[in-house]
């Protein structure tokens, strides 16, 4: 927030009730499944506050023309860990889908199978790409070039090669992220690219062959309500059991004695209030929780805050007269010439059919604030929709009878080779702090997928006492396992 901001804010009260056992910034994934379980299981009075109107962040959904749509596209991967993925089952119950994964592609002017299928990619996949694809499973590691500075691209060359690598891989992170794949810290390969070598790309496919696939393989869990139903149900559940959970509230700042902070400000339509802190747990970005601080953060920190970056991206919604557009759930486009990275269809994920006689299309266009779509009128960007997707050869021949839009400034955490020494002093500032703890895929600035968040969320309570004192160790420990996640796609 910027200082006119502050100084226009309407007057400031404060309040003199008891602070909560624990108070939670944020009301994504993992932020209500840390009020979840702090509540399930007695923890005292638990308090969350959450800027939107309803539950979720991004993982959210909503309602357009009848339907519920994401933002954007999500699944809840099968490989969640046991526990996570019983409550949620218990939660949602027969709402909880178990669905076939059914996207594609598009690679060298081919539509490919998504995720790759071995008999698909034999039928599918250029002549001349698949040569060359051979040519680097059998050559990579030799040709890898020498390596004086790991990047993201040293990586994945010498991983997958030059082929899958300038074909696919490198322009869609350039669209992503909008930087140079040389720009960009070998940590994204690690923990964004699962198949990031060819022999980790081979068993990923090998793995959908009959016999050597799991019941699971190939589908994802979906709910029937959309995939906010998960979080709407882990904040139902929490307040049942006692939490208290405050929409349209948005942290601006927070007040501190030394290393701990004693009490935050909050921002509502009524205007702001102070409310007092005994244990202060964020999965805001970790960089606003800093500039929240002021002065009181040291001018490193501050400095560090303004160099780590999150990628936006604005998400596009056409809505159709027509039943269906295609049977896929997802499309994906790697080419620099279409802007956008992804075409969902909500209608396909949950397969209810309903209504009949209109559809909405999704699509994923990363863009900064400062770049030209962001403030592209929504009509001009339901037209350049159409456009891009006549270009990847899906021509749009129903009218359209709506566009809407959201713009998400926090949608990616930004890997450039920055980011490690930035976070590194942003982390140990938070760190230091007496009773606040960050977490989340923003908190830790952390790649990841719902489930990931709600393990952190879920970690998090683990290492809490009823009695208040937290085990460092076992969140230590924790951390390091945290960062060996890989985003399932």
């Amino acid at each position: 927030m910027s200082d006119a901001e502050v100084l226009d804010r309407p007057q400031e009260t404060h309040t003199d009730q008891t602070p909560s056992f624990v108070t939670i910034l944020g009301g994504g994934p993992a932020g209500l499944g840390a009020a979840y379980k702090l509540a399930k299981h007695g923890y005292g009075a638990v308090k969350l506050y959450e800027a939107a109107d309803v539950p979720g962040g991004n993982a959210a959904s909503f309602e357009l023309a009848g339907m519920r749509v994401d933002y954007g596209s999500h699944r809840l991967h099968p490989v969640a860990e046991a526990d996570i993925l019983d409550d949620i089952k218990d939660l949602l119950g027969e709402d909880l889908l178990l669905r076939p994964r059914h996207g594609r592609m598009r690679l060298k002017g081919s539509w490919i199978h998504f995720p790759l299928k071995p008999v698909d990619l034999v039928m599918n996949m250029p002549p001349a790409f698949a040569s060359a694809l051979l040519f680097d499973m059998a050559t990579a590691k030799m040709r890898a070039p020498k390596v004086v500075e790991e990047t993201f691209e040293t990586v994945l060359r010498g991983g997958l090669g030059n082929t899958m690598s300038d074909a696919f891989y490198f322009p869609y992170v350039r669209k992503l992220w909008g930087l140079e794949p040389h720009q960009l810290a070998p940590t994204l390969a690690h923990r964004r690219v699962s198949g990031s070598s060819l022999p980790k790309l081979m068993r990923k496919i090998l793995g959908t062959l009959p016999g050597l696939k799991s019941p699971t393989t190939g589908k994802f869990y979906y709910p029937r309500e959309g995939f906010g139903q998960i979080c709407d149900a882990i904040a139902d559940a929490a307040i049942a059991h006692g939490a208290d959970i405050e929409f349209g509230t948005r942290f601006v700042g927070m007040e501190m004695d030394g290393k701990t902070v004693t009490s935050i400000v909050l921002e509502t339509k009524e205007g702001t209030r102070t409310e007092p802190v005994e244990t202060l747990w964020s999965t805001l970005p970790i960089s606003l929780l800093v500039r929240a601080a002021g002065d009181k953060a040291p001018e490193e920190v501050r400095k560090a805050a303004d160099s780590v970056s999150y990628r936006g991206m604005i998400l596009v919604y056409i809505v159709l007269d027509t039943d269906q557009f295609t049977e896929y759930d997802a499309h994906y486009f790697a080419e620099s010439d279409i802007p956008m990275s992804r075409l969902s269809e909500p209608k396909n994920y949950h397969a209810q059919g309903q209504p009949e006689g209109k559809t909405i299309l999704c699509a994923e266009l990363p863009c900064d604030p400062h770049e030209k779509y962001w403030s592209m009128p929504d009509e001009q960007l339901g037209e350049e929709m159409r456009g891009w997707l006549e270009k990847a050869g899906l021509p749009v021949s129903a009218k359209t009878l709506e566009v809407h839009t959201r713009r998400l400034p926090f949608a990616y955490p930004v890997y450039d080779r920055t980011f490690e020494e930035n976070f590194a002093k942003l982390d140990e500032w938070v760190g230091s702090l007496d009773n606040v703890l960050t977490f989340g895929r923003q908190g830790l600035f952390a790649h990841d997928n719902t489930h990931h968040a709600l393990a952190m969320a879920y970690g998090a309570v683990e290492c809490l006492s009823k009695d208040g004192s937290f085990d460092e160790e076992r969140w230590a420990e924790l951390r390091a396992i945290f960062e060996t996640h890989v985003v399932e796609d």
